[in-house]
């Protein structure tokens, strides 16, 4: 976006250089061997994209080997059968008990194959869920062996190829360059008058040239003492890729306070006057 902020809001002009917002060397939680990579040098890609798929074959047999034993349900039928069966026995021992036809010992014994077979009920259904939990976590080791970028930007290198290992390796480098990162180092003159949120005009060097709005996101509250000077960091939108990282540019810093002025307009409140220069910076 160029920039239209009038002169007299500058304050000086000062150097600075155009780096990624992040940089990223992507690798794998898991090892492995690449099985496919989807990204070349040089190409935009997009947060949550997949990078590299490794070899799953085991991973996938795992999975399919939980899955089934997450699915069986006989054992828990069986025992289902077990309980039922002993909850009837135990009310014709009992009616049977009642009529003194059958011994006390014998509601004992019936009692307690009842009391066992809810208790292997219990068992069987406690597999199952743990069947269910080793089903999951065999389910995310195989998501492991796909990665995904963690930002969107563009791949600046590619380390890897199919069928290389990526054991304690990165795959490949990711730059994130919108927004773009304007790093300065200022004068210590300058230390205090400049703060976090203030506007700024951004010049890029040829061949790219041009002006471009930022905005201050960071100043050092701790001055190199052996060269004089302090860091601050600028935030540089750059949603179209017009931009790219390492250039040298140059910045003019701008008076919050003479924005403002320069920017109201006769009739206008304080509120209005805001919104006509976020939406109308032109006129």
């Amino acid at each position: 976006m160029l920039s239209s902020l009038p002169a007299s809001a500058q304050v000086q002009e000062l150097d600075c250089v155009i780096e990624p917002n992040v940089l990223v060397e992507l690798s794998s939680r898991a090892d492995g061997i690449i099985n496919r990579l989807f990204v070349e040098r040089g190409d935009q890609i997009d947060a949550g994209q997949v990078v590299a798929k490794l070899d799953s074959r085991v991973e996938q047999a795992a999975v399919d080997q939980a899955r089934a034993r997450a699915a069986m349900m006989a054992e828990i039928h069986s025992h289902e059968i077990n309980v039922a069966f002993g909850q009837r026995n135990q009310q014709r021992i009992s009616e049977l008990h009642a009529k003194k036809v059958v011994p006390v010992h014998d509601i004992d014994r019936v009692e307690t194959e009842t009391q066992i077979a809810r208790y292997k009920l219990q068992q069987a259904k406690d597999n199952k869920r743990i069947a269910e939990l080793e089903l999951k976590r065999a389910i995310e080791f195989l998501n492991l062996q796909t990665i995904h970028s963690p930002i969107s930007g563009v791949v600046v290198d590619r380390y890897l190829n199919p069928g290389e290992s990526v054991e304690d390796r990165p795959i490949v480098k990711i730059a994130q360059i919108n927004p773009l990162r304007v790093e300065v180092v200022a004068p210590v003159s300058l230390f205090g008058t400049i703060k976090t949120g203030q506007p700024a005009t951004v010049l890029p060097e040829s061949p790219v040239g041009g002006e471009y709005n930022s905005t201050v996101t960071a100043v050092d509250s701790v001055l190199d003492a052996g060269s004089g000077t302090f860091r601050i960091r600028l935030e540089l939108p750059n949603p179209d890729y017009r931009l790219t990282s390492g250039l040298r540019c140059k910045i003019q810093l701008h008076n919050p306070e003479s924005l403002a002025s320069e920017s109201e307009v006769p009739g206008l409140d304080p509120i209005q006057t805001e919104l006509r220069y976020r939406f109308f910076p032109e006129s």
